[in-house]
């Protein structure tokens, strides 16, 4: 049996929805998933697809380094002063679903030395199918899980594939060298998640972020609409 689907269409805001000067926030978006499956990736992706659009901010989480932030850095993906980085010296579920001071730490800071926000992406370090974000941290949650981990990974289900707000299968450019059925892949995922969304992804396609890119629009058209 598999946890419960009920969802919200419309963008789950959590209780601090305004700052103290009762002016509203951004819109937090958390990307989770397994080491590997190319949350960085796609968050360099997303920052270069929206970036002329919405005012955007990037938090990453790494155990003892700052190698996601310094990945996203080398890449231009955003000015420097909007990417900061947290080193959890933990296990990554700490710091986004338990004790998740630091990260809001980071994107409160980010708010005030930069000024409004649109959307801050808040990527997990590498973690596995039980990672989730506490609503307390993120508005709105993607896991990203990829072909190449093996095509069980949407039947084995967990909190990450079952409940986030999107899952995202990526690298399904690789699915004919590692054997993935990507078909039983999408069976198996709606078979999880009922009505929520998933979206195969391939990065070095012609399409690459974009489906991914529409989805985070639309939640920050829910958003910004529900002020």
């Amino acid at each position: 049996m598999h946890l419960d689907h009920s969802h919200d269409e419309s963008t789950a805001v959590s209780a601090d929805a305004h700052r103290p000067d009762g002016h509203r926030r951004a819109l937090r978006i958390g990307l989770g998933g397994p080491v590997g499956s190319g949350k960085t990736a796609t968050v360099a992706a997303l920052c270069k697809e929206l970036r002329e659009e919405l005012s955007l901010a990037v938090v990453t989480n790494d155990i003892y380094t700052r190698e996601d932030a310094e990945f996203l850095l080398r890449e231009a993906v955003l000015p420097p002063e909007r990417i900061t980085a947290v080193e959890t010296g933990a296990c990554p579920h700490t710091a986004i679903r338990d004790d998740i001071s630091a990260n809001l730490e980071a994107v409160e800071d980010l708010e005030d030395e930069i000024g409004p926000l649109d959307l801050i992406l808040v990527e997990s370090g590498g973690d596995n199918l039980t990672a989730t974000f506490s609503k307390g941290l993120v508005d709105a949650q993607i896991f990203v899980i990829d072909v190449a981990g093996g095509d069980d990974i949407p039947r084995k289900g967990g909190p990450g594939v079952t409940t986030a707000d999107l899952l995202v299968v990526n690298k399904t450019d690789l699915a004919p060298y590692v054997g993935s059925d990507l078909e039983g892949m999408a069976a198996d995922a709606k078979a999880q998640r009922a009505e929520l969304p998933v979206i195969f992804q391939s990065l070095r396609s012609d399409v690459g972020v974009g489906p991914v890119a529409a989805w985070a629009r639309a939640q920050y058209a829910a958003w910004a609409a529900s002020a």
